[in-house]
């Protein structure tokens, strides 16, 4: 198929030296694929899930592996049992890697690439929300451990890749909202209305905005720590409700948690507050705790995050916008949290 014949899409470039590389966004992306194949590459792996799109037939031989459903199967034996199966393939690091599904296909595809013969290059195809707004992008791979979740991974950024909106047509509104718990978090790194935006390009919104921020920051070290708004409380609750809330909507919740902490520290006002409770609304996102919520545990979980270098550790909204804050007491943290339950 010539470049001539292929639907149209937004390019948005990740700028990263020798490991830039291209999102395809918009209906009918996943058409491009083979233009984001590495040119040596003489054999592909699909890496994917039952029940998941397919992709359009590939110009150089391919096997397609799919993995189990669930964040159990997102793990070091499923990392091991992928990298198996390369080797029976013959698949060579000259070669590549396709993951195609959503957020956790993504990490495990992204991270058994980068393990296997100490790099092989992934592409990513992703078919949620999530994925395409956030997982998919920026190089962050891995699978969880018992004690917490990504605690074991790798920085790898993929060679490419695609989001194509048509996937979304098929998605379960739970996924949706899974994805929309995501974007949410946009809201607070940009001023842009984003409401005002039609689907596609709040899309590719999201994506330039990770994109510019992982350009300047890689391998979280500074400013790319802000992606993670909401998320250290999302953890935890994924991890102690045993993963009962699909990512995007602990994440949401998350928000929320956030933006109280904030206003206990004296970083941000009540109409602060109220705003991000609106955005959550908007989206149609759960705004309370869980019922079965336990802040002793929460903390004990949250003491694990990677961000917690020196005690509790938050991306928190402020006079100047998102900032990393350590050490918070675990007192402001419990309060915070009453503040929550007593407004749900």
């Amino acid at each position: 198929m010539s470049l001539n014949s292929l639907p149209p899409v937004q390019e948005v470039a990740v700028p990263l030296g020798e490991r830039s590389y291209t999102v395809f966004v918009g209906k009918g992306a996943v058409s491009h694929i083979n233009r984001l194949l590495p040119a040596s590459a003489r054999r592909a792996v699909v890496v994917t899930q039952s029940g998941i799109a397919t992709i359009p037939d590939l110009e150089i031989p391919t096997l397609t592996i799919h993995i189990p459903a669930g964040e159990e199967h997102k793990s070091l034996s499923t990392i091991e049992d992928l990298c198996r199966q390369f080797a029976q393939f013959g698949l060579t690091r000259n070669d590549v890697v396709i993951g195609v599904g959503g957020g956790l296909v993504t990490d495990v595809a992204g991270f058994a690439a980068s393990a296997y013969h100490r790099g092989t290059a992934v592409v990513h195809v992703a078919t949620t929300l999530l994925a395409m707004v956030d997982a998919a992008i920026g190089g962050k791979t891995g699978v969880n451990l018992p004690e917490g979740k990504n605690l074991v991974g790798a920085f790898w950024q993929p060679s490419g890749v695609i989001c194509d909106t048509n996937y979304l047509d098929t998605l379960p509104e739970r996924e949706l909202r899974c994805g929309w718990g995501e974007v949410a978090k946009y809201h607070f790194l940009t001023g842009d209305d984003m409401l005002a935006l039609s689907v596609e390009e709040r899309i590719a919104l999201c994506v330039k905005i990770k994109a510019t921020i992982v350009a300047a920051d890689e391998r979280e070290g500074g400013v790319r720590a802000l992606l993670n708004y909401g998320h250290t409380f999302g953890h935890a609750i994924e991890t102690t409700t045993h993963h009962q809330y699909a990512h995007g909507e602990a994440v949401a919740i998350g928000l929320l948690c956030a933006a109280h902490l904030a206003h206990v520290l004296g970083r941000i006002d009540s109409a602060r507050v109220e705003h991000h409770y609106n955005v959550i609304h908007t989206y149609g996102l759960q705004a309370s705790l869980p019922s079965t919520m336990s802040a002793q545990e929460w903390l004990e979980v949250m003491a694990r995050d990677k961000k917690a270098l020196d005690g509790l550790t938050f991306i928190l909204d402020g006079p100047n916008g998102l900032e990393t804050v350590s050490p918070v007491a675990q007192e402001s943290v419990v309060e915070a949290l009453n503040r929550m339950a007593n407004k749900s």
